[in-house]
C-alpha cells in the first residue's frame, strides 16, 4: 500500500481555543523568562563567588546550563504557536528539535549521576575526595557526559532514519520523539523498541547508580555521630528534591505504557520537564544553600 511522506507537520497543542491559548501563553511567557533569570543568575553567582569555586557548586552550574538548553529547545517556538494560526514545522526542524532535546535529557540525567557521584565521595570519602574530584576530572567526566550522550542517543537515530508519512499531525506541542514516532511509514515499531532501548540506558541505569550512590551515603552518615548527620543529609536534599521530578517524569514517559496516538497524557508529561523542571531547579539549590542565598542578596 502506497504511502505519502510529509515533509512539514502541524502541531496540535493544546487548545483551538484562543483565549485558552492566550492564557497559556502568558503563563508559560512569565514561567520561560524567569527561568532564564534564575537559571543565569545561579551560572553568575557560582562563577563569581570564589567560596562557590567546589566541585559541587561546577556541576550545579552545568545544570543551570543544561536546564536553559532544555527549556530554550521548545518554549520559543511553543509560544510562537500559541499565538499563531498555523502551527507547523518543517522535517528538518523537528528532526532537528527531537535529536536535540534527547541528547540534552540524557545529559541531564548523568550529570545528576556525577552529581550523585560527587556527594557520594564528599561523605563517604572526605580525606580522598580533593583527589578524586580534583578540577582536571571534573573537566573530564564533563566532557565525557556529552560524548557518551551524543553516542548513545545520535548515532542509533543517524543510522536509523525515520520516514514520516501523512496524516502529518503531531498530537503535541513539541516534537517529542513518541509523538513523532506515531507518524512513521514502518508500522512495526521496531524504531520505538529502540528508543525505549536508549531511554533505558540513559535513564533506569543512572537512576540505578543513583540509588546505589545514596544507599552508600545513607550507610556513612549513620556512622556518624547525631550533630553531624543533619548537615550531611542537608548536602543532599536538593539533590534528591531534583532526581525525583527529573526521573519519574522521565520514567513516566519513556518507559510507561505505550501511549495511544490520540492520548494527550505525554505533551502533558513534557510540559513539567520542559516548563517547569527547569524554572524549579535553581530554586530549590538556591533555598537549601545559605552561601548562595548570601552571594544573592549582594548581588
Amino acid at each position: 500500500k502506497n504511502k505519502t511522506l510529509a515533509y512539514e507537520f502541524i502541531l496540535l497543542g493544546f487548545s483551538k481555543d484562543v483565549d485558552i491559548n492566550l492564557f497559556l501563553f502568558v503563563l508559560f511567557f512569565l514561567i520561560y523568562v524567569m527561568t532564564i533569570i534564575v537559571n543565569g543568575l545561579i551560572i553568575h553567582v557560582v562563577i563569581t563567588n570564589p567560596r562557590l569555586h567546589t566541585p559541587m557548586y561546577y556541576f550545579i552550574s552545568k545544570l543551570s546550563f543544561i536546564d536553559l538548553c532544555n527549556s530554550s529547545s521548545a518554549v520559543p517556538k511553543m509560544l510562537v504557536d500559541l499565538l499563531s494560526t498555523e502551527k507547523t514545522i518543517s522535517l528538518m526542524a523537528c528532526l532537528f528539535q527531537v535529536n536535540v532535546l534527547l541528547l540534552i535529557g540524557s545529559t541531564e540525567c548523568l550529570l545528576l549521576v556525577l552529581m550523585a557521584y560527587d556527594r557520594c565521595l564528599a561523605i563517604c570519602l572526605p580525606l580522598h575526595y580533593p583527589v578524586l574530584m580534583r578540577w582536571s576530572i571534573c573537566h573530564r567526566l564533563t566532557a565525557l557526559i556529552w560524548i557518551f550522550s551524543f553516542v548513545a542517543i545520535m548515532l542509533p537515530l543517524l543510522l536509523m532514519p525515520v520516514a514520516l508519512c501523512y496524516p502529518n499531525q503531531i498530537n503535541h506541542f513539541m516534537c517529542e520523539s513518541l509523538a513523532v514516532l506515531n507518524l512513521s511509514c514502518d508500522r512495526n515499531y521496531t524504531k520505538e523498541r529502540v528508543i525505549f532501548s536508549l531511554s533505558f540506558v540513559t535513564i533506569l541505569f543512572p537512576f540505578a547508580f543513583i540509588i546505589i550512590s545514596y544507599i552508600c551515603i545513607i550507610i556513612s552518615v549513620l556512622k556518624i555521630k547525631a550533630a553531624g548527620r543533619a548537615k550531611a543529609f542537608s548536602t543532599c536534599t536538593s539533590h534528591v528534591t531534583v532526581v525525583a521530578m527529573y526521573f519519574g517524569t522521565g520514567m513516566a514517559t519513556y518507559l510507561g505504557p505505550p501511549q495511544e496516538k490520540s492520548s494527550s497524557r505525554g505533551k502533558y508529561v513534557s510540559i513539567f520537564y520542559i516548563i517547569i523542571a527547569p524554572f524549579l531547579n535553581p530554586l530549590i539549590y538556591s533555598v537549601n544553600n545559605g552561601e548562595v542565598k548570601k552571594t544573592i542578596k549582594r548581588l
